[in-house]
């Protein structure tokens, strides 16, 4: 039973009805904690690396209605939604102590292109299933729109097939953007399940300006139709830059997204639990919360901490002999990273709950329907590394990609080598460009060509290998889960396992990733006056 919608008190804390403490990790509402979750990804906004597709699903759901025709092609995505997330997987989430989830949903669900402005009712049919489920479990349910006309990112998990943000430029895709988040308010206004509205993931914005003024419009616009609900505001930049921001609105909390280089393949080597590489850990979170502790507000890891995302990628038995080495470099990892998280009491929604295994609590089992069917593409689809994510393409290097990035390297200035978004170096835009988008393309017709003749009995045995029953559980990773679901921050555990916070000189510890100019010009200001004191 609930006890009303939650809300943002006293800067940063977020309370109940009955002005209890919550702290969002998951899905058992934790009374005195923080909230501690994970999130749908791959459901109602399907992902390459996560569901085994190449390119975006605005493509794959074109070229399946091509194979299939449409009768067909509605059943199986309509049945891929339904067994993706059902009762037992609520139930699941539970056992683990936490007591939130996070719904991603693309835009295509709720308004076609051809017909803007106007609301497909029906595509609410499986998110009100979701709310409702989670509703008798006792979960929040934060409602978070991941991919919006023309794109707010350039990159594939906002189902944006160029690689260009055009959202930014067009006030229209805004405007539908806004009358969307209207009718969605209207519709779970008073829901004390719904823990509240993410009205954007992960925009990049290069102006910054854009990004701040559909904020103030997005705000505004929904508090006249809702005025209870929490807002969760992602940063720019993959929600990892919040050096624009000046102000913060109430009953508001602001999201980071906390993935680490060492939790990937050849990104920056290998987690050895090393102080210089803890150190690292604790800057990049550090460097990403300033803004909420300077403000005192909430921090969700959306992907990982505060509010937002995070989590590692894990290696295959068939494709890496020291799978279960690294597997275990990455689960310490994400111990110290969660180790934070506990010590801080901030909340946090883990990416994600199910996959093809790669980073999912739960991932398809090897003898699905799925995997026989796809499972010669999904390797081959690994080989060409043709994911931006999850990618390890250390054997495409010599000979190939390394002469092409050198090629780059060579014949772009030093001066004009800089590109947003900033995050990505130079060989990342260029890979992104050729594998991500123009290889993948060309991989769609393909990968529909998998599904050519199947019957309505052979697509739905297909699609049920998303459910419970017909995935496996990562019991490493669920049980570090539930291990910090419940945890306070003085709990005995974290006597020397949390690394204090870094203060002054930070230099030298920014990874792979690039600063936004701003962040780097407040950065220098920071260096110089530590250097001088």
């Amino acid at each position: 039973m609930t006890t009303g919608i939650l809300r943002v008190v006293d800067g940063n804390k977020i309370v109940d009805g009955n002005g209890d403490l919550v702290v969002l990790r998951g899905f058992t509402i934790v009374i005195a904690n923080v909230s501690k979750s994970t999130s749908l990804g791959g459901w109602m906004m399907m992902e390459n690396f996560m569901n085994g597709f190449p390119g975006r699903e605005v493509q794959i759901r074109k070229a399946l209605r091509k194979v299939l025709g449409p009768e067909k092609s509605d059943f199986f995505f309509d049945k891929f939604l339904e067994y993706f997330f059902m009762d037992d997987d609520a139930a699941f989430l539970k056992s683990l102590g936490l007591n939130s989830i996070r719904v991603p949903f693309n835009y295509h669900h709720l308004e076609d292109d051809m017909n803007p402005g106007v609301i497909k009712l029906e595509g609410f049919k499986h998110i009100d299933r979701v709310v409702d489920i989670c509703a008798r479990h006792g979960i929040y349910v934060i409602l978070d729109l991941h991919s919006a006309p023309g794109g707010q990112s350039q990159d594939w998990h906002c189902d944006n097939p160029t690689g260009y943000a055009a959202f930014w430029d067009h006030k229209s895709f805004q405007d539908r953007v806004v009358n969307l988040w209207k009718t969605i308010a209207a519709r779970y206004r008073g829901n004390p399940w719904v823990a509240g509205y993410n009205p954007l993931n992960e925009p990049a914005d290069e102006e910054w300006t854009r990004l701040l003024a559909f904020y103030d419009r997005i705000e505004k616009a929904i508090r006249e139709v809702d005025p209870d609900h929490i807002l969760w505001l992602d940063g720019n930049t993959f929600s990892m830059d919040f050096s624009g921001f000046t102000k913060v609105f109430p009953n508001t909390v602001y999201a980071i997204h906390d993935y680490c280089g060492y939790g990937f393949p050849n990104r920056i080597g290998r987690y050895q639990g090393k102080p210089e590489q803890d150190k690292y850990i604790r800057s990049m979170y550090d460097r990403k919360v300033e803004f909420m502790k300077s403000h005192n507000v909430p921090i969700w890891n959306g992907e990982s901490t505060g509010s937002g995302e995070f989590g590692p990628i894990y290696e295959r038995e068939e494709s890496n002999p020291d799978y279960k080495v690294q597997n275990q470099e990455r689960y310490n990892m994400l111990e110290k990273q969660l180790s934070i998280y506990s010590a801080e009491n901030i909340h946090w929604s883990i990416w994600s709950y199910k996959d093809i295994n790669v980073m999912g609590m739960r991932y398809v089992s090897p003898d699905s329907a799925w995997i026989k069917l796809l499972g010669p593409f999904i390797r081959r689809k690994r080989e060409l590394a043709v994911d931006s994510w999850a990618y390890d393409d250390a054997h495409l290097q010599e000979g190939l990609f390394g002469p092409l990035h050198k090629w780059f390297e060579d014949n772009i200035p030093e001066r004009y080598s800089k590109k947003y978004p900033w995050q990505w170096r130079m060989h990342m835009h260029v890979f992104r460009g050729i594998r991500g988008i123009t290889l993948a393309e060309y991989l769609v017709p393909e990968f529909a060509d998998y599904f050519i003749g199947k019957t309505f009995e052979e697509l739905d045995e297909i699609v049920q290998s998303w459910s419970f029953r017909n995935t496996v559980g990562r019991d490493e990773l669920n049980d570090l889960l539930k291990l910090h679901s419940k945890m306070k921050p003085y709990d005995p555990h974290l006597v020397n396992v949390i690394t204090s916070a870094n203060t002054g000189n930070r230099q030298g510890l920014d990874g792979v990733f690039e600063l936004s100019p701003l962040e780097l010009s407040k950065k220098e200001v920071k260096r110089e006056t530590f250097v001088a004191a």
